[in-house]
């Protein structure tokens, strides 16, 4: 695809921003705000993270082949403007290079114009945006979000890949605090607002359940007026909003309701299937996941495709070769017949419930082990859902729960009370784990690993398909 120039005219138009100096007739072939991976001749915004400040980095900047910088004005007075802008860079002035980022991004959104798709939730926004993709694509030219680029510096750099080629975008939204929704709106202005469900999670950002709906909430509040509300029927909360929003609707779910909505549900140990309907007509849709609550997913991207014009043929087509997205679900064979279901991308109270119950079923009358670590950002309600997590694996029948985390003791506690013996419950740290697990695991038996990004549970699962993988004797 062609490759968008950047003309120093467009960042001082979309960003109000200083020109201090340097070629004001130049092109920037990229937008960066990291240092160590800028291409040459690229604008280098120097954000300023939790962490690291971009200004500390311009120089390493300048040395890979920064054509440009943009910097915050009350830093001006201790950086070497002078000697860059002798060197031909442009330097540019603004109050808030974030801000300043998000602004360029708008202005490029807007330039393009192809149809845009914000997906947020809190469970289910990374399997729905590569499903709402792979739907898509049937028909247009389309640009995703690529990881977990959903936030204040992800979604710009995600929108600067947008070229005039593209005709439709699925961009995911992520928030761990009440406006974060808000911002990051008005920066990439959707045509579609899915919004997948409510659930407890951020709650440390948002303090209740309450919070996280009307944080998911900020997205129809600052979406444009002509833009359609894709809302889980199913849900109580996404009900209040779809309430609360004046414009156009399309709900999803099993309800009766619903625009789109699922019938005869069928869990294989590969996957599921069911019966999606449309408005006046219906397809079967055999999905290449296991685990029902995929379902809710299929439907929300289902919506997407349908609100931008797809056949349903197109829709099922999509779902059907959407490719599973990498910790989300994923079920790895091992040489030593091991099953382990790959859910370590992350995890809150709904998304672990719902693998737990997904692996009792996959298991079915085979031993299975559950290894399970904190979730966060959960508050003050931290130790109560972890007992609910607890309660539930003692639900799934499984031999043996292994936790790991801060909260490991609760989740130990609410499996005690759900039922499980002591002897069943082993708290440890990643190496223990991983160390108990190589001791007891035999052939056809089922592991899932699952916690949130923070503890990166992968660990574990990488350390055990390596040695499942070896042979016997190794």
């Amino acid at each position: 695809m062609k490759k968008t120039a950047w003309r120093a005219s467009d960042l001082l138009s979309a960003t109000g921003g200083e020109w201090l100096g340097g070629n004001p007739e130049h092109r920037f072939s990229a937008i960066s705000i990291d240092s160590r991976t800028l291409p040459a001749d690229a604008l280098f915004f120097a954000v300023r993270g939790e962490r690291l400040d971009g200004h500390d980095y311009i120089d390493q900047a300048v040395v890979r082949g920064a054509s440009g910088i943009v910097v915050e004005r009350d830093k001006t007075g201790v950086l070497s403007i002078r000697k860059w802008t002798e060197q031909g860079i442009a330097c540019v002035a603004v109050t808030d290079t974030t801000d300043a980022l998000g602004d360029l991004a708008r202005f490029h959104r807007r330039r393009i114009g192809c149809r845009i798709a914000a997906i947020t939730g809190s469970n289910g926004k990374t399997t729905t945006r590569a499903m709402a993709a792979s739907v898509l694509e049937r028909r247009f030219v389309t640009l995703a979000t690529r990881g977990n680029l959903n936030n204040q510096f992800g979604l710009p750099l995600t929108l600067f890949r947008l070229t005039p080629e593209h005709r439709t975008a699925v961009l995911e939204l992520g928030m761990n605090h009440a406006g974060e929704i808000r911002k990051l709106t008005r920066i990439c202005e959707p045509d579609l607002g899915v919004i997948t469900n409510i659930a407890p999670a951020h709650l440390h950002g948002v303090g209740s359940l309450e919070g996280v709906m009307n944080a998911k909430g900020e997205l129809l509040e600052e979406m444009p007026d002509r833009g359609t509300a894709v809302l889980n029927g199913d849900d109580s909360r996404c009900r209040e909003l779809a309430r609360r929003w004046p414009g156009r609707l399309v709900l999803f779910g099993t309800a009766s309701e619903c625009t789109l909505r699922a019938e005869s549900i069928e869990e294989s140990k590969t996957g599921i299937s069911f019966v999606l309907k449309f408005p006046g007509e219906e397809r079967l849709v055999r999905l290449p996941v296991p685990g029902r609550f995929m379902v809710s997913n299929a439907l929300a991207a289902a919506a997407v495709g349908y609100e931008s014009g797809l056949k349903p043929s197109e829709i099922r087509d999509g779902l059907e070769g959407f490719a599973p997205v990498p910790g989300r679900m994923n079920l790895l064979n091992t040489r030593r017949s091991i099953r382990l279901i790959d859910d370590t991308y992350n995890a809150n109270p709904a998304s672990m419930k719902g693998a737990i119950r997904s692996f009792g079923f996959l298991k079915g009358k085979r031993r299975g082990f559950l290894v399970l670590g904190d979730m966060l950002e959960l508050g003050d309600e931290a130790a109560a859902l972890h007992r609910e997590v607890g309660t539930e694996a003692a639900q799934s029948a499984a031999t043996m729960l292994m936790a790991f985390g801060s909260f490991a003791e609760s989740i130990r506690e609410g499996a005690l009370e759900g039922g499980m013996a002591s002897a069943q419950v082993f708290l440890g740290s990643r190496e223990e784990i991983t160390a108990a697990l190589k001791a007891v695991l035999q052939p056809e038996d089922w592991v899932l690993v699952k916690g949130s990004r923070g503890m990166a549970m992968e660990k574990i699962l990488n350390a055990i398909k390596d040695w499942a993988d070896q042979s016997e004797d190794a």
